[in-house]
């Protein structure tokens, strides 16, 4: 029987054996089961820098892991390797290999000596195996260390409110300010400004804009998007980031840096923290 799936609004309804839009979660015997749970992809001692995270932790290393898949479709995924994969692909390609949460929270302690100061869970969408977020997460918040999500928010506010008593802090993509643009990706624009609105009353949350030329790149748009962030508050750090050629998009250009610059510039009327990236 047809079961529908409501960790994010795509609301997949399927049938027995089918796996959603994300690749990453499943109709097994007329149940949702998250398939990639547990199986990383990417394991890696970061700079809290590169998740991008500048106002929390500063200077500090986070052991940061990534499954497969993902439920939008950016034309210009830097990781479409693993976040269009399924468990199949993933283990035969990307080397996915089964991580309990237990083991995770383990080795985050031991890194602890070197800088470790949790655990962050990116590189593909982590929200499509949430299950593991939050087994993971809670672990690591009883051995008194943190966590941290690199997400692009479009999740439902049910499982947001699942994973949030375990996070400290979370950089979510915000892709632009149109919601055409975020059709285009597979998305919805409304979706993400609530997950933003309801996180940053819990969590440190920093936001990630990738400027790519000619999607959403005039100033009319970065002035609404600043704006509606400083309605929740002029504190909330934004990184305004440069597109390089990837995935589908290698023809395209990558954004001019004056133009990142410019739009930077826009976005500092409204708030207190703005940040260029890949400039």
């Amino acid at each position: 029987m047809k079961v529908v799936c409501m960790t994010c609004m795509h609301h997949c309804s399927l049938e027995e054996g089918q796996r959603g839009i994300c690749r990453a979660r499943k109709n097994e015997k007329g149940n949702i089961i998250c398939e990639n749970y547990g199986m990383a992809t990417s394991l890696a001692l970061d700079p809290i820098e590169k998740k991008p995270l500048r106002r929390f932790r500063p200077g500090s290393l986070v052991l940061s892991v990534g499954s497969y898949g993902c439920n939008l479709r950016c034309p210009f995924c830097q990781n479409y390797e693993i976040s269009m994969a399924d468990g199949k692909m993933a283990e035969e390609t990307a080397g996915a290999a089964y991580l309990s949460p237990r083991w995770l929270a383990d080795k985050a302690l031991e890194f602890r000596p070197e800088g470790n100061i949790g655990v962050a869970f990116t590189y593909n969408e982590p929200l499509v195996g949430w299950e593991y977020v939050r087994d993971t997460g809670k672990l690591i918040k009883e051995a008194g260390m943190d966590n941290i999500l690199v997400t692009n928010g479009f999740a439902s506010l049910e499982v947001l409110e699942e994973i949030l008593p375990y996070m400290d802090a979370m950089n979510i993509d915000l892709k632009g300010f149109r919601e055409d643009y975020y059709k285009k990706l597979g998305g919805d624009l409304e979706t993400v400004k609530r997950f933003i609105a309801r996180a940053v009353k819990n969590c440190h949350v920093e936001l990630t804009t990738l400027i790519v030329p000619g999607w959403n790149d005039t100033r009319e748009e970065m002035e609404e998007e600043a704006e509606w962030i400083a309605s929740l508050g002029r504190g909330i750090p934004l990184h305004v980031s440069r597109f390089f050629p990837q995935y589908h998009m290698r023809g395209t250009g990558a954004t001019e840096v004056k133009r990142v610059y410019e739009l930077a510039e826009t976005a500092r009327k409204y708030l207190k923290y703005v940040y260029t990236g890949n400039c």
